[in-house]
């Protein structure tokens, strides 16, 4: 049996995934601010959001950033070297 399974390339960059989870505990926060006070619909979207920043986070991967075309990890890259200033 052929063993299929979504290949999940890091595209997501240190600089971007700390952005990510700083956002995503925010949102998380503002979620359960919103969920004490009865906004219940509000909470559901903030949670939710937050939730996916911090997987983005935690793995490195962001869905959308793959439909787009986008690489973080590269910009990050471009970085390192122009602050060593190595190539």
């Amino acid at each position: 049996m052929e063993s299929s399974h979504l290949h999940m390339r890091q595209n997501v960059g240190e600089s971007d995934r700390i952005l990510r989870g700083v956002l995503g505990v925010w949102l998380v926060a503002v979620a359960v601010s919103a969920l004490r006070v009865g906004r219940r619909t509000t909470a559901a979207i903030t949670g939710l959001a937050g939730l996916g920043l911090l997987q983005n986070a935690a793995t490195g991967f962001c869905g959308g950033n793959r439909l787009f075309g986008i690489d973080t990890t590269r910009s990050d890259e471009v970085a390192g070297d122009e602050e060593t200033g190595e190539k």
